[in-house]
């Protein structure tokens, strides 16, 4: 499995190396950037899984940096910061950091945090994917594939499949389907949901188009079964 990787962004060197170490004991790999303009050619490089950033750096300050990188990039940012004003960690959340710690810290506090964060960030991504031995869904990027062939999709037939494939075995009621998928105008014609459904089974292709059920007199349902 692959280590996950901290960028330390401080220019504090003994912080540094007491992070470093602690971080390296817990199993991370560790890179470290003591400037600005060093850490943001760090991040280009190293590609880390979350940056711990000092607000206080030369050339380019935290602030700068976290705003640079929001909203393009979604790494996780813990700034580090020997400012304890409530504005100040205002300040840092708004701009798009995910954490705020004090100077002085205990370093098991900021492992227990990345941690945390990265534990966080991991099952937001996979609330982001449905997976199947033969389909996946990628809500982030609103592809589809089936048997690792890209499926094309409208859309709203995205979001009417990714709704019933979220919620196995789930009965679906049409005006339900209409009114969560197209809004309260569409309530009462079935004809839009009809055909969009007729249209996504013969997208999706087998085995996944069975998975898609009609419940008689109701509406649909999502269910791999044995015999799809």
């Amino acid at each position: 499995m692959e280590k996950q990787k901290v960028l330390i962004i401080d220019d504090d060197e003994n912080i540094c190396r007491i992070l470093k170490d602690y971080f390296e004991y817990e199993g991370y790999e560790v890179a470290v950037a003591h400037s600005g303009n060093e850490g943001l050619e760090k991040i280009k490089q190293e590609k880390p899984h979350v940056i711990i950033l000092d607000i206080m750096l030369p050339e380019v300050d935290g602030w700068d940096i976290c705003q640079r990188l929001r909203p393009a990039d979604d790494i996780p940012i813990i700034m580090l910061s020997a400012k304890d004003k409530d504005t100040d960690r205002i300040t840092g959340l708004e701009l798009g950091a995910d954490d705020y710690v004090t100077k002085p810290f205990s370093p098991k506090e900021v492992v227990a945090r990345v941690k945390a964060l990265l534990r966080r960030t991991r099952q937001e991504k996979e609330e982001s994917m449905i997976e199947f031995p033969d389909l996946k869904l990628n809500k982030e990027e609103r592809s589809v594939q089936v048997n690792s062939r890209e499926v094309g999709l409208t859309p709203k037939e995205f979001e009417l499949f990714w709704l019933l494939a979220s919620s196995p075995r789930q009965v679906f009621q049409r005006d339900m389907l209409l009114e969560m998928i197209w809004g309260y105008s569409f309530l009462g014609d079935s004809r839009t949901l009809d055909t969009h459904i007729k249209s996504l089974r013969n997208k999706l292709g087998k085995p996944a188009r069975d998975y898609i059920k009609t419940v008689w007199g109701v509406g649909y349902k999502f269910e791999v079964s044995k015999d799809a």
